[in-house]
């Protein structure tokens, strides 16, 4: 969806992530200072046909499970360098038990779910809690293919903008949390920036919805706090036994 027609009230309901300042998994160790950064970086552009394309959420406060596996899903086909399926939001949304569903999830008790449980596909569990209401947890596919789990094999949070910047060069996409405020209201589709310097932060607009829309937020002052609260997170894919099946 987008916030065309909207008013701010209508829109917190799908603004899902809640903030948790307590350190709860163990901070990425700082990135070695001789680390070159390139003044701009954009995973689609560095991992061409690879990062999954942008989906909507609708009336659900989902944004946490849509962001967390949307990053996982990205970094599957990172890692094996070939596409792979989308995961499943609905798997977190409708079976994480230490998340609230379409009233909104944290963070770090996403990332234990992707590690602890992992998520199937998105076709074997589509997404069906676009109008608030999220459906039964299930035991097996709705299509013919097997119920599989895919699992992040670690999961960390990340401290400042270097580590954040050499993250995402190295490993691909990262799940942030930040504030909305009621100028988001006047976004419009495309790709915006908000503030200069923005030549490392696009952010997916997947509480925006339709395809191709990508907001650039700056870099370096904490805009709207993305580079501190949640706190930043991500981690790595399991490619072991479990590994997905690439497409």
């Amino acid at each position: 969806m987008s916030f065309n027609g909207m008013t701010f009230d209508d829109a917190r309901i799908v603004l899902g992530t809640a903030l948790n300042p307590e350190q709860v998994h163990p901070f990425l160790q700082d990135s070695p200072s001789d680390v070159s950064l390139p003044t701009e970086f954009d995973a689609r552009t560095q991992w061409p046909g690879l990062i999954h394309p942008i989906r909507n959420q609708m009336r659900c406060g989902s944004c946490w499970a849509f962001s967390a596996s949307e990053v996982l899903s990205d970094r599957f086909s990172i890692a094996s360098n070939s596409k792979s399926p989308v995961l499943s939001v609905e798997d977190m949304v409708s079976c994480d038990k230490g998340d609230l569903g379409c009233h909104g999830g944290q963070l770090p008790k996403v990332w234990d779910y992707l590690t602890n449980t992992g998520i199937v596909t998105d076709s074997c569990f589509p997404y069906g809690a676009g109008d608030g209401t999220a459906p039964a947890c299930p035991s097996r596919c709705q299509n013919s293919e097997s119920f599989r789990k895919f699992k992040a094999r670690n999961a960390y949070a990340i401290s400042g903008v270097a580590n954040m910047q050499n993250e995402i060069m190295t490993n691909g996409p990262i799940q942030v949390a930040f504030m909305v405020y009621k100028s988001f209201m006047s976004y419009k589709v495309g790709e915006q920036k908000m503030g200069t310097n923005t030549g490392w932060w696009p952010i997916a607009g997947a509480l925006l919805g339709a395809s191709k829309v990508f907001f650039k937020i700056a870099r370096g002052v904490n805009a709207c706090g993305m580079e501190s609260m949640g706190p930043p997170y991500a981690g790595l894919p399991s490619l072991g036994a479990d590994s997905i099946n690439i497409i």
